[in-house]
């Protein structure tokens, strides 16, 4: 009997797989490749909300765990992921910059706002007013990652790839079953894809969708994470990543031609050489109503669990989340109230 069966291979079920492993745990991981978010994902890690310059939630102790994560992740995989890239913010304004230097004296912004005013230097970005440095930060390579990790399972023979079929699941007496596969315990860390089970359809996962564009810009040169309208992230070889997108009726994965001008539009606003757009990809984030995660126990079964709704910082949440929820199985430590979702039990009871 296997400890845990895994269900989802993006960014929320590759880091719980990763601390089972590391505690020695026996598991499996069932998966379709349905649901695309984590591998469209811009990839940043980033602690600061940038349109309103205030931390993000429980970043500070979240950032302290991505680090050595990824870096194991990248021996064992023998792959790059992190790449340690600045984020600067484009001020439109005099009054943005002040707001800025604000932020830089609240408690915890103070480790991660930088106070100095980088001034504009390349000719091809219009940003008279400069811009603010977020220290600290870099991009996960996701595509890389999922497709790294996907191979290792494989490998290992720890990977089953299909939908899961939820009419040959079953709960028994003191483990689950799901076809020949017997575990004691299964998580449910498959993204948007969360509306579709039986078990947590309750919560309220609504879904942004985001779209991304990849552009090839040689005359652009910049090194740097830009954030204006929208940002640019440099991924080598003169290519750089444009988003993202926030659209919340349209729940397919399918590229949009309006999301792509809206794109356009923005990026414009700053840039000033030419380019090509090389690549157009969408993908529905797990985003929540009260912008939490979705993690813990099911109201009923016990031995049912929830890793998801970690929006558009999937990146910086998941790994911090997974020990969270695996200390809480094992140790029967409490789950952080925000992020458990013992918070939406009345709303089970009530369906």
């Amino acid at each position: 009997m296997l400890d845990y069966l895994v269900v989802g291979h993006g960014l929320a079920g590759i880091s719980f797989c990763e601390v089972l492993e590391e505690q020695g745990k026996r598991f499996k991981v069932i998966s379709d490749d349905s649901q695309q978010a984590s591998q469209v994902a811009g990839g940043l890690y980033n602690p600061v909300i940038l349109k309103r310059f205030t931390m993000a939630w429980k970043a500070k102790e979240q950032m302290e765990h991505i680090v050595p994560f990824y870096s194991r992740l990248e021996k064992k995989l023998q792959v790059k992921l992190d790449y340690k890239v600045p984020v600067l913010r484009r001020f439109a304004s005099i009054e943005e910059q002040n707001a800025w230097f604000e932020a830089s004296d609240r408690p915890g912004l103070e480790h991660f706002i930088s106070t100095n005013l980088i001034n504009n230097n390349n000719p091809h970005i219009d940003a008279p007013f400069g811009f603010g440095e977020v220290k600290h930060t870099g991009r996960i390579d996701t595509k890389t990652l999922i497709v790294s990790y996907v191979q290792y399972l494989e490998q290992k023979s720890f990977l089953d790839s299909e939908n899961f079929d939820f009419a040959k699941f079953g709960i028994k007496q003191g483990h689950v079953a799901y076809k020949d596969i017997k575990a004691k315990r299964i998580v449910f860390a498959c993204g948007y894809g969360l509306n579709q089970n039986p078990f947590f359809n309750y919560l309220p996962l609504n879904g942004t969708k985001g779209e991304l564009l990849t552009i090839k810009a040689p005359d652009y040169k910049e090194q740097n994470v830009i954030k204006s309208a929208v940002f640019t992230i440099p991924l080598g070889n003169d290519l750089y990543r444009v988003g993202a997108t926030y659209k919340w009726k349209d729940k397919t994965n399918t590229p949009t031609e309006s999301a792509k001008e809206e794109l356009l539009e923005k990026l414009k606003t700053f840039l000033r050489c030419g380019f090509e757009v090389v690549e157009h990809v969408a993908g529905i984030r797990p985003t929540v109503v009260d912008r939490r995660p979705l993690v813990g126990q099911h109201p009923e079964h016990r031995n049912v669990y929830v890793l998801n709704g970690f929006g558009s910082r999937g990146v910086l949440i998941a790994p911090y989340a997974s020990i969270q929820l695996y200390n809480a199985i094992e140790h029967q430590e409490k789950l952080e109230p925000e992020l458990d979702i013992a918070r939406f039990t009345r709303k089970y009871y009530s369906n």
